[in-house]
């Protein structure tokens, strides 16, 4: 049985499967026998949607109408019609003599009576192969951006773990070493635990290579091998670290289901981060009253990065704008040291499959898994010197930018 669930606009969705029994088919047949290459258009929930039926045996049902050729020798070529009947001409006059408001539909008796082009016999013949070619051509056409794009993604994959690795720009030795730098950003959390500005994170670490060229991480007064961690090997004047040790703040948004309001603040959750990028369009707002409370908690700002924690899980983007926004648990922030690590090099390692495939090891929870904090603050960053984070940036920007002209 095909209905009008069945009929798109110019194909038949199979996947929707409705059947009825040999008698029921028979007593059917008795009313009209529907044949393949039959055209079969929808008057009702949807309106207007046609195409051939491409099967040998089936009954049409219900908001559905059959036409069938007309004529001693079959002078109209249905495909033909069929592109007729989609076009705007038509599906115009669909529209100006539908009935109902809520849901659409037009009656047979006016169908009859709409218009439509009959070219001469052997035109339609002309029509039909042309109309053929150009969409074979543009169903090739979709097969190759497809393609093109999977390579695009596979290109962009590949360069940013080769920027993760240190392979996609030159170390020069005379940069400051990622070690010193380190250092710096420890410093420097010292300095703001003691201004009150920032609380102490009693699971940071260092990480550090030792004499035995093993790496070592100490936590408080614990130190323990680290080498069955590390995915792959660093350049000199690199090191590891953990996120939580270059951030001044990693966090996620209120845990509290928020009541949203017409206007107010906007309040952003992982459906604002699908892309790479913050949708600023879509977004959801709170009033003033929980904007306060929230903000007393965490105050995003420019340069902070977001990164899912479920739904488009381990999708990262930079906050772009200076506007005033909350968060849901939904989001984590990430706030890297200011002026020592480049957020936009952390997006990249972020981005890469390496980490992917960390976060996604990592998921909890059924139905909806969920990418924990404790496991995002663990993530192990390679660290380049500051100079080296600038260079590696600006390759990705322009060969990316490359890929974006070229998709």
């Amino acid at each position: 049985m095909i209905t009008a669930k069945n009929v798109k606009s110019g194909y038949i969705d199979y996947t929707i499967n409705d059947y009825i029994s040999e008698e029921e088919f028979k007593e059917r047949q008795q009313r009209g026998i529907s044949k393949k290459g039959d055209i079969l258009f929808t008057t009702e929930a949807p309106l207007g949607n046609a195409a051939l039926a491409n099967i040998e045996k089936f009954s049409a049902g219900q908001r559905l109408i059959t036409f069938q050729h007309y004529g001693i020798q079959n002078e109209l070529i249905n495909y033909v019609m069929l592109m007729f009947m989609l076009s705007d001409f038509f599906q115009h006059q669909l529209y100006i003599n539908k009935t109902g408001s809520t849901v659409a539909g037009i009656k047979a008796a006016i169908l009859k009576t709409l218009w439509i082009p009959i070219p001469p016999y052997k035109e339609q013949i002309r029509i039909s192969d042309a109309l053929k070619a150009t969409l074979n051509l543009v169903d090739n056409i979709s097969e190759s951006k497809e393609a093109l794009n999977n390579q695009i993604n596979n290109a962009k994959s590949k360069i940013l773990d080769l920027a993760i690795r240190g392979k996609l720009v030159p170390q020069d030795p005379n940069d400051e070493p990622a070690s010193v730098l380190l250092e710096r950003i420890r410093a420097e959390k010292e300095k703001l635990i003691k201004q009150g500005e920032i609380k102490r994170n009693k699971k940071e670490s260092v990480i550090f290579r030792s004499d035995d060229n093993s790496y070592y991480e100490t936590i408080g007064e614990k130190t323990i091998c680290i080498d069955n961690e590390l995915p792959f090997k660093l350049p000199e004047g690199w090191e590891w670290t953990r996120l939580q040790n270059i951030s001044s703040i990693l966090t996620d948004g209120t845990h509290k289901t928020p009541q949203y309001s017409d206007n107010g603040y906007i309040f952003l959750s992982s459906k604002n981060v699908t892309t790479g990028k913050i949708d600023w369009e879509n977004v959801m707002y709170i009033p003033k009253s929980l904007h306060e409370e929230l903000y007393n908690r965490l105050v995003p700002k420019q340069g902070d990065i977001l990164l899912a924690k479920n739904g488009t899980t381990g999708v990262a983007a930079i906050v772009d704008k200076d506007v005033v926004f909350d968060i849901y648990v939904s989001l984590a922030l990430i706030r890297v040291a200011d002026g020592l690590i480049n957020s936009q090099y952390i997006l990249n390692v972020i981005g890469s499959s390496c980490i992917q495939e960390y976060f996604n090891k990592s998921l909890k929870g059924i139905g909806v898994p969920n990418l924990h904090l404790e496991h995002i603050r663990r993530t192990l960053i390679p660290i380049p010197p500051r100079t080296e984070q600038q260079k590696i940036v600006n390759i990705i920007e322009k060969v990316f930018a490359i890929f974006a002209e070229i998709a």
